[in-house]
């Protein structure tokens, strides 16, 4: 089986270790001020009291959140340690796990855009250690930083020459820009000229388009809630104005993968899309119906649970749904007794999507 969705939770001292001389005094890091853990990024506290939440696949879910427990209390062994990840693959019969950040998928609250991109070469380069001790089998994906499109562009083709398999996307706007804006068309051209799938994987964010629902949440209404919605929230709109702003038009070989949304929601999607183009189509900058770019250029990663797995095949492609576990966070389920029953499908598409 092929993981596709799953994390690495950043050592704390990564970003001390890794980051240049310039920049160490402004690490990633957690303190602790009269005894609470406190996630300090581009030296404001982002969070606080609740990081082993981060992780925390193996604890109970009752426990994770009470006082007194840790960041490292969440971070199972095999979420940092190379050696200790293999094991743990080597057990639920997994062959290869395309492997995201943690930490650097939360908000670089931080003006300094030198800073930020210090922070993102840092830690690929941290993960790029961490796969070449995995014996190629751990998949890394890279970050850059959306918010300097040169410096991003400059991080992502030295992350393509080190044999980097994605890159990671969030689903949120940029700087008030769409996704599909023409801005960032020199990121996307460099996906499309390397065949690097772009994956939109789901964020914590605070504030900002990323936060669906947000005065739903206001009125805390609990984590299924958000778990559960939050998800199609964050990728809806993404996927949906890639397809509307023209984004496959100029990029036809551009490849986009939706992460830990499950796969179940491309159908409808690609029926409520389809007739609403049948309205507008005159009036939005794309040549097909929107299903036929999800048919073409994008990809959904189902989720271990999902029972519609083979009408999504169906009905998107054949060849565009993947598994992933999303281990080691909080709802991640990665440890199941039997991987789907369409694994040698998933399992093919995986290999033809970032084995390249």
């Amino acid at each position: 089986m092929i993981d596709c969705d799953s994390h690495v939770l950043e050592p704390a001292d990564l970003w001390k270790n890794y980051l240049e001389a310039p920049f160490k005094d402004r690490a990633i890091r957690i303190d602790e001020v009269e005894g609470v853990e406190q996630l300090v990024i581009g030296e404001e506290v982002v969070l606080q009291g609740v990081l082993a939440g981060l992780g925390g696949a193996h604890i109970e879910k009752q426990k994770l959140f009470t006082p007194g427990m840790r960041y490292i209390d969440g971070c199972p062994p095999a979420s940092y340690d190379p050696a200790a990840r293999i094991e743990e693959m080597d057990r639920w019969g997994i062959e290869r796990s395309l492997v995201f950040p943690t930490i650097c998928i939360l908000p670089f609250p931080t003006e300094d855009q030198d800073l930020a991109n210090a922070y993102c070469r840092a830690y690929n380069n941290w993960m790029n250690d961490f796969a070449q001790d995995c014996d190629g089998r751990v998949w890394p994906v890279a970050i850059i930083n959306w918010h300097d499109v040169d410096a991003a562009a400059q991080e992502l083709e030295r992350c393509v020459k080190l044999g980097f398999r994605a890159l990671f996307v969030p689903p949120e706007t940029v700087s008030n820009r769409r996704l599909g804006d023409a801005h960032f068309d020199r990121i996307w051209n460099i996906c499309q000229d390397a065949n690097l799938p772009a994956c939109l994987h789901v964020v914590v964010r605070f504030s900002g388009s990323a936060v669906p629902f947000a005065e739903w949440h206001a009125t805390s209404p609990g984590p299924i809630f958000g778990f559960g919605l939050g998800a199609t929230g964050q990728m809806i709109p993404a996927l949906t104005s890639m397809i509307t702003d023209g984004l496959f038009e100029r990029f036809p070989r551009l490849k986009v993968v939706s992460v830990e949304a499950g796969a179940g929601y491309a159908p409808y999607l690609m029926d409520r899309l389809d007739a609403k183009y049948e309205v507008f189509k005159g009036l939005v900058p794309i040549t097909r119906k929107p299903s036929e770019y999800i048919q073409s250029n994008c990809y959904f990663v189902a989720e271990p649970l999902e029972r519609t797995i083979d009408t999504t095949l169906e009905l998107v492609g054949s060849d565009r749904i993947l598994w992933g576990s999303d281990y080691p966070h909080v709802d991640g389920l990665a440890d199941v007794s039997e991987h789907p029953p369409q694994k040698d499908i998933l399992k093919r598409n995986a290999y033809a999507l970032f084995d390249t």
